[in-house]
């Protein structure tokens, strides 16, 4: 019986030939097993990724707050790096009027085209003018995000508003935006929407048109969202400037809610370390991951 069972034992050791008669002295010695890494040296270990035997190592964390992200790690930018809307100077008031006596087509922006208004329709821009915010945008682009409209005749909601961009080449983009579908039951004034929702891009190529009734006069309240501001090369900064103050309603439960939630609420944002393996035990944890199950003797 004793010499059976010394064969077993010992056609068990030739054939598990990694078994060690001290487990924790001899737990990470080579064995002759076909690993399929052959050839993979210990310094071109799992962690080394480049030249320097360091790796990268990324981590989503919580961001700063939106107010306050320009102080801090967003992505790639530097905390100089974008500059910030002056929250008085991130409106435009254009108010069109048409005493032509019918309906007539009016042209808001289109500065490389310039079209005339028609007879009749006039757009003035409380701000500056019309013609000053033509030519502001061949070289400060901005991008419009949300609009109130205000209108002396609710007909002319029904109106449909399209923005247009129409390149020197020939070609043309169009975009509908109806403003009856910002209308709501819950408004009091029937004359007056608010989309936050409203987005345009506006650069020379782009123009906004529509139909306006026979004596119907149009107010628009753009925001601006972002822009382009040329005259920051001038000082070596970022050209893009971005308003980071929420856009305001007149309501003050929703303005207040709208500046809570920034306050509290932060972004995810990734953030990448760079780390030396050396300081670890790379070749524990190395071989750890491909740990084997070893036959003890009993």
């Amino acid at each position: 019986m004793n010499d059976e069972l010394s064969a077993y034992e010992q056609e068990a050791e030739d054939t598990f030939d990694d078994y060690q008669d001290n487990y924790n002295d001899s737990f990470y010695e080579e064995d002759d097993f076909d690993t399929g890494l052959d050839g993979l040296e210990e310094d071109d270990s799992f962690y080394a990724d480049d030249e320097d035997g360091f790796y990268e190592e990324v981590e989503y964390i919580d961001g700063p707050e939106y107010d306050d992200f320009l102080e801090g790690e967003y992505d790639d930018y530097k905390a100089s790096s974008i500059g910030s809307i002056d929250p008085n100077d991130r409106t435009l008031t254009i108010v069109i009027k048409n005493e032509s006596g019918s309906t007539s087509e009016a042209i808001l922006f289109g500065a490389n085209a310039s079209e005339p208004q028609p007879a009749g329709v006039s757009v003035e821009v409380s701000e500056s003018s019309h013609q000053e915010v033509r030519n502001e945008t061949f070289a400060n682009p901005f991008v419009i995000k949300g609009v109130k409209m205000s209108v002396s005749n609710p007909l002319q909601f029904d109106q449909v508003i399209n923005i247009n961009r129409r390149t020197a080449t020939g070609s043309n983009e169009a975009k509908v935006w109806q403003p009856r579908n910002s209308t709501s039951p819950q408004n009091l004034s029937q004359n007056l929407i608010d989309d936050s929702q409203f987005t345009a891009e506006i650069t020379p190529r782009d123009s906004i048109r529509f139909k306006i009734l026979d004596g119907v006069t149009i107010v628009f309240t753009f925001t601006i969202k972002a822009r382009v501001n040329m005259g920051n090369l001038l000082k070596g900064k970022n050209v893009a400037e971005l308003s980071t103050t929420p856009r305001t309603t007149g309501l003050p439960q929703l303005d207040l809610m709208q500046k809570k939630r920034n306050r509290s609420s932060g972004k995810r944002v990734r953030r990448v370390y760079r780390k030396n393996p050396n300081y670890h035990n790379r070749r524990n944890r190395n071989q750890s991951r491909n740990r084997r199950t070893y036959l003890k003797r009993r």
